[in-house]
């Protein structure tokens, strides 16, 4: 059995999954070999463990089973493949759950203008505290109902917010389709975007123009779901309050991009799924599905690229 790992792992995560494989379990690590040997590694491997290049995976292959090493997958959107594909589930749900809600809360209390007076050493004090907002109560739309949604959800209750959740096919959601949202926006205080890549400009900007006067956008989903550009139109004409974004349409964020310089946008760095012990805890996922793959068990996470969930 043969294992190609394209996660970089450091060297106690490459001790860990020796140690934790039977004998006999061939793994080869993408790091160590030169990048023109890295695809046909790939191709005779019987297991994928990682996220590599999409061309990499449009020849013969003798994978049976892909176990990526993330939650999304949006890139492998158009890729085909026969045999079963698993992702990381909800191991970064909560994570991104408390980035993004910190952010909202940073925004609100202005954390993020307070702190750069802090490096100017400069004390404003009183005049900033009639500026400062409450998130207890307000009414809130998250996009997606996935396991990061239902997590910010489970957060936001404990500031008593009113919450919708819009999903195309959750029953248990307010909103199903894009004009149900566009009608709700205008009422809507906080937005809340956890939607997969799969819906390239969902947020389009008639949606961005129906958002409330002064509400606050926030993304952890993906930046492809957003018009970024009437998104930065609205935080430059303060139709929007602000936006807390931990992910962006091209990623690094390209220098000349406005978001860096707009006072009223906090920006995250996609590290919203941080988390201590990160890279154990995603050898831990695909060790308790290669067990079930083993045992002929069905196997956990399982996804459908195209779908994108």
């Amino acid at each position: 059995m043969t294992i190609f790992v394209h996660s970089r792992l450091s060297e106690a995560g490459k001790t860990y999954l020796r140690a934790q494989l039977p004998t006999g379990t061939t793994l080869v690590f993408g790091d160590e070999l030169p990048d023109n040997q890295q695809p046909a590694a790939l191709a005779q491997a019987d297991i994928l463990l990682g996220n590599p290049r999409p061309d990499w995976l449009t020849g013969p292959l003798s994978i049976r089973w892909w176990q990526l090493d993330s939650a999304g997958f949006d890139a492998f959107a158009h890729v085909d493949v026969s045999f079963p594909v698993t992702n990381m589930g909800d191991l970064f749900a909560w994570p991104c759950a408390e980035t993004i809600v910190a952010g909202v809360m940073a925004l609100y209390r202005h954390i993020h203008e307070l702190a750069r007076l802090q490096t100017e050493q400069r004390w404003v004090g009183v005049p900033i505290r009639p500026t400062l907002q409450l998130l207890r109560g307000q009414r809130v739309i998250i996009l997606g109902a996935g396991t990061i949604g239902q997590a910010v959800a489970q957060i936001l209750q404990g500031f008593d917010c009113q919450i919708q959740f819009l999903a195309r096919t959750n029953p248990q959601a307010a909103l199903h389709t894009a004009d149900e949202l566009r009608a709700a926006l205008p009422v809507t205080d906080l937005v809340i975007n956890c939607l997969p890549g799969n819906l390239t400009n969902y947020i389009d900007a008639g949606q961005v123009a129906a958002m409330k006067p002064g509400s606050v956008f926030a993304n952890v989903g993906r930046g492809s779901t957003v018009d970024e550009t009437a998104l930065i139109r609205a935080l430059q004409t303060g139709q929007l309050g602000g936006a807390v974004l931990d992910v962006t349409a091209i990623e690094p964020l390209p220098a000349d991009n406005p978001l860096w310089t707009l006072p009223n946008v906090i920006l995250t760095q996609h590290t919203g799924g941080g988390q201590p012990h990160e890279e154990r805890a995603k050898l831990d996922r695909f060790l308790a599905n290669w067990h079930r793959f083993q045992t002929g068990e069905p196997l956990v996470n399982q996804v459908t690229l195209a779908r994108g969930y």
